[in-house]
């Protein structure tokens, strides 16, 4: 499994409420996508740092999403260049299912 770890700074800060309704709005776009297993969405305490955790099959999958478009989609809707690391994750522990998982 691979984790990538997006962040940007905001160009102002936003609540916890404003970041909601933002994240709502495009939640709906990663679902469904083929490979993704999980997506966080991320806010800052100061509220002028945002961002998301992926949860991903393979690294692959994961720059499949990670192009061109979609950090054109951060720009236009965050007004925000985005940050994107990559991790392989070998190990999960999930304490809701009380799993430990590895590929």
């Amino acid at each position: 499994m691979v984790t990538v770890i997006v962040q940007f700074k905001l160009p102002s800060p936003i609540s916890q409420e404003k970041a909601r309704e933002l994240f709502l709005a495009s939640a709906p776009n990663y679902q469904k996508i083929t490979g993704l297993l999980r997506k966080f969405y991320l806010l800052g305490e100061d509220g002028c740092s945002a961002g998301g955790v992926y949860i991903w099959e393979s690294k692959s999958a994961a720059e499949k999403l990670f192009d061109a478009e979609w950090k054109q989609f951060i720009r236009d809707k965050y007004n925000a260049e985005a940050e994107v690391s990559y991790f392989f994750s070998p190990v999960q522990v999930d304490n809701l299912t009380g799993e430990i998982i590895s590929d």
